[in-house]
């Protein structure tokens, strides 16, 4: 079968009239599991793609301003909401899909003691409607930070139906939701279409000098990588925004000098297919933080401390 030809991106916009500040962040030092045990229900696991709270924090603690608002317009289990508002934010989330923006208030009541409880807040919604559902809110938001869908296919690992010759995901678990009008089954151009919807309506919200921040991850499809880093910052400046800095976030760990892999069964078994095709995969260590500016006053845009204009 002949392989569908990857998207086009969007034009780039203008260069930069200087590069970007990168910086690496070691955020998988413990496994995703310890990070959750105890602040997060067991049922936060059937969701098919997790922020690291580890990266959610440092997020949250580099470009957020203390006692600031964070929004996440597509929350998932809340985990953005979580770790911002333990670090005192004010947090506000997003998600379509009622019952994980249900797991998303339980993980709230459970991670927050009792003086932070009124910190987070969800509202069940669609991110493409954002100046809509936050209308109360629009031109005061601190920070957007959020991990969108990477225009794949993720899913719950079923291992046993695997093992005995059946799909290795479940299906009512992939793209987040049985509905075709989530976004998290849109691709190619529909998927850029609605993310740059997405991102416009992040601007609406933000105050002037706000920060969008996004996590994403360049991944194979069908033996073609989808740069959806590259294609988030055009998205993102056609949209306004001024692209500040570029983070590594790691999801191996850093151990005597080298990366120590933590990959999912998902990730080992896609990576050997792919081999085994004579594809020159390579399993992920990374994701791609990118950091956005809404224009208003200068922003600086040395490195991840000072990018994040403070308030008292």
């Amino acid at each position: 079968m002949t392989p569908r030809p990857t998207p086009a991106l969007p034009l780039p916009s203008a260069p930069q009239a200087e590069p970007v500040p990168l910086a690496v962040w070691p955020c998988a030092q413990r496994t995703g599991h310890a990070q959750r045990a105890g602040r997060y229900l067991p049922a936060a696991t059937a969701h098919p793609a997790k922020m690291l709270p580890e990266l959610a924090r440092r997020i949250t603690a580099e470009y957020a301003p203390p006692g600031g608002l964070v929004v996440d317009p597509m929350c998932g289990i809340g985990t953005t909401l979580v770790e911002a508002a333990t670090l005192g934010r004010r947090s506000l989330g997003v998600e379509l899909e009622a019952r994980w923006a249900d797991l998303a208030r339980h993980n709230l009541t459970l991670a927050l003691p009792p003086e932070r409880a009124g910190l987070g807040e969800v509202r069940v919604g669609d991110a493409r409607r954002l100046p809509e559902l936050l209308g109360d809110l629009r031109g005061a938001v601190d920070l957007v930070a959020t991990s969108p869908p990477y225009a794949c296919t993720p899913g719950m690992i079923d291992k046993p139906a695997w093992r005995h010759g059946g799909r290795l995901c479940r299906r009512d678990t992939e793209n987040y939701s049985t509905d075709p009008a989530n976004l998290g089954h849109a691709r190619g151009a529909a998927y850029l279409a609605e993310m740059a919807t997405v991102y416009a309506g992040c601007l609406q919200v933000l105050r002037p000098g706000g920060l969008l921040v996004t996590v994403t991850r360049n991944l194979r499809r069908q033996g073609r990588v989808f740069d959806l880093a590259a294609a988030t910052v055009t998205l993102a400046e056609q949209a306004g925004y001024q692209y500040l800095q570029h983070v590594i976030a790691l999801l191996a760990a850093v151990r005597e000098g080298g990366l120590h892999a933590r990959p999912s069964f998902w990730q080992l078994t896609q990576t050997r297919r792919a081999r085994q095709r004579g594809e020159p995969a390579s399993l992920l260590a990374h994701e791609d933080v990118l950091v956005f500016a809404k224009l208003g006053f200068p922003s600086a845009r040395p490195g991840a401390a000072s990018a994040a204009p403070r308030s008292g």
